[in-house]
């Protein structure tokens, strides 16, 4: 893992540990990109379309110019976040388990796993684990349930990584049954929660006292978590012993064009101790 200076914490392993046996042949892991290639492909098909109507019309020249420099920014997006292009969304990711300051013996769970990378890369890390990932899996992300295995079992960890339907505002478990609760830019995207902080709260739910968090989100847009010093007050208040933030959007590693609020600008990180 690439560290972000000052920032993380811990030294993730990134290769497999005794017992897990991955398979060397194997395709890789497909973990998707925050950027899907169906909105690249829209945006051109949309600046096409109004550059043919603009040979006849040529006001129509205007959209189909903005349409083509919105597609710049989101292949120019889709690239840095690929880890071929400077793997920003690997480093972004890497900062919740950086701040997880957990001993691996246990259970762990990954609230809005989509393909896996967050609770794999967490099993890899810790042999002793055994880590539970949840997603809806919904239409909007190309994720599911099958890739997420697949790609267990790529990485050697299948044995100790499942994943499961469920919505991250009623989550499946007993309350405190997990000794470690993770989850990445997830919290926002919870449709049956009119309060985003109650999914942060259910979170902790399930997380017994003692046990270790980190949670990255949008969690610098008032509107859906309010003010920060307010977030963290309302999360003291449900029982967490220590919490700390840190504004992702500031890790040096990002590049100054990825940090506007719909893209990587508003992410914050919330990690600490029940």
């Amino acid at each position: 893992m690439a560290e972000s200076p000052g920032l993380v914490r811990l030294t993730l392993q990134s290769q497999p540990q005794r017992g897990d046996q991955r398979n060397e042949n194997a395709a890789k892991p497909e973990y998707g990109n925050w950027v899907p290639k169906r909105l690249i492909y829209g945006t051109l098909i949309f600046g096409a379309v109004f550059l043919g109507i603009g040979l006849f019309y040529p006001i129509l020249g205007i959209p189909a110019a903005l349409f083509f420099v919105v597609a710049a920014y989101f292949t120019y997006a889709w690239l840095r976040f690929d880890p071929r292009g400077g793997d920003v969304q690997g480093k972004i990711r890497d900062l919740v388990l950086g701040h997880l300051d957990w001993d691996g013996e246990g259970r762990a769970l990954d609230v809005g796993c989509g393909n896996g990378p967050l609770g794999i890369k967490l099993a890899l890390s810790h042999p002793g684990s055994q880590v539970i990932g949840i997603d809806y899996w919904g239409e909007s992300w190309d994720y599911s349930k099958g890739v997420c295995e697949k790609n267990a079992e790529i990485e050697g960890v299948g044995s100790r990584v499942s994943f499961q339907k469920a919505s991250a505002s009623s989550l499946p478990f007993q309350d405190g049954y997990f000794d470690a609760v993770v989850s990445n830019l997830t919290f926002h995207e919870v449709k049956d929660a009119a309060d985003k902080r109650e999914v942060i709260r259910e979170a902790l739910r399930v997380l017994r006292k003692g046990g270790r968090f980190a949670f990255q989100d949008l969690f610098l847009i008032k509107g859906a978590f309010g003010d920060t010093d307010e977030l963290l007050d309302a999360v003291r208040s449900w029982g967490v012993s220590k919490v700390e933030f840190i504004p992702t959007r500031d890790s040096p590693f990002i590049p100054r064009l990825l940090k506007i609020q719909f893209m990587v600008g508003a992410i914050g990180l919330l990690f600490g101790e029940k």
